[in-house]
């Protein structure tokens, strides 16, 4: 124990606080399977609370991983037909991929890696931002007054490039190389769809010439909200080249759900919004997918299934 949970995690941004018999698939050139699951394909998901999903019914042992069995694995395993392992957590790094993560409530979750096999066709894997420490960003980024810009004055290094946070974004691509090398090498038959992260931040201000952002609905200064926005970019600009840089990237997809969130980030109203601000309306974690969330991180998993 002893880990905070992040991005991946509970963030606490506080106000003064995703069925059948394996049905074996053609085989392609390299020995890989098709790309196009049957019925009753072998699915394991692998990941964080973005993929967990905190506090979305109905939540799963161990209860300590925060997982939903609405969550978009639970969610695209339906859609497709697949027999799903799921072992995201919330709080995970890449470490915990091969490593057990004591949780609260237990048991201990398994290494994620556990849930491969040379059967395994598909793997969804939504990792990296507990790697460039999140929680300790939302933390520090948290601003009680709509003034300054407390974030750019920790993490931005007087303006010098690269700042504190492009130093971990880099630090965790190698973490990610490895992950996606291991995985391939436990389940050499599957395709690994590598899940990037929604919209937090709207893409503008939500009236022309108003502050960036929503605070204190989402409690950011709005001056440190493009510098947060582009931070989120950089993170997954960044899995989206370890995906394109893989060993086997052939049967290496990066899933975008950044860009089919915008307009449903955590400022927007309920319903619209897939990412809750600091005090959800809906079940759900603080800055974390909600149910629509998840049901639109589903969308694009299937889409890029069907693409592959």
């Amino acid at each position: 124990m002893g880990r905070r949970r992040g991005l991946g995690g509970r963030w606490r941004w506080a106000t003064s606080t995703a069925v059948a018999a394996l049905v074996a698939l053609p085989v392609t050139t390299g020995g890989h399977a098709s790309a196009t699951p049957a019925p009753g394909s072998v699915y394991a998901a692998l990941g964080d609370s973005y993929t967990s999903g905190p506090f979305i019914p109905v939540q799963e042992q161990p209860y300590g991983c925060l997982r939903s069995d609405h969550n978009y694995p639970n969610l695209v395993a339906a859609a497709i037909g697949a027999r799903l392992t799921d072992l995201s957590c919330a709080g995970a790094t890449t470490d915990d991929l091969t490593s057990s993560q004591g949780v609260t409530p237990g048991p201990a979750n398994p290494p994620q890696l556990t849930a491969l096999s040379s059967a395994t066709q598909i793997v969804t894997l939504g990792i990296g931002g507990n790697d460039i420490h999140f929680s300790t960003i939302a933390e520090s980024c948290f601003s009680p007054t709509p003034t300054g810009q407390p974030c750019q004055d920790k993490y931005g290094n007087g303006g010098t490039s690269p700042d504190t946070i492009d130093q971990w974004i880099a630090a965790a691509a190698p973490k990610i190389d490895n992950a996606l090398s291991l995985i391939h090498s436990k389940s050499p038959n599957a395709h690994v769809y590598l899940v990037g992260y929604p919209a937090i931040f709207p893409e503008q201000p939500l009236v022309a010439g108003a502050p960036e952002g929503c605070w204190p609905t989402l409690p950011v200064a709005p001056a440190d909200v493009p510098y947060l926005r582009a931070k989120e970019k950089e993170l997954n600009a960044m899995l989206a080249g370890q995906a394109a840089l893989a060993a086997d990237s052939t049967f290496t997809t990066f899933v975008d759900t950044y860009t089919p969130s915008v307009g449903h980030d955590a400022c927007e109203p309920p319903v619209i919004r897939w990412v809750e601000p600091a005090v959800p309306a809906s079940p759900a974690a603080p800055v974390h997918p909600n149910l629509f969330g998840m049901q639109g991180m589903a969308a694009a998993v299937e889409a890029a299934i069907g693409a592959a």
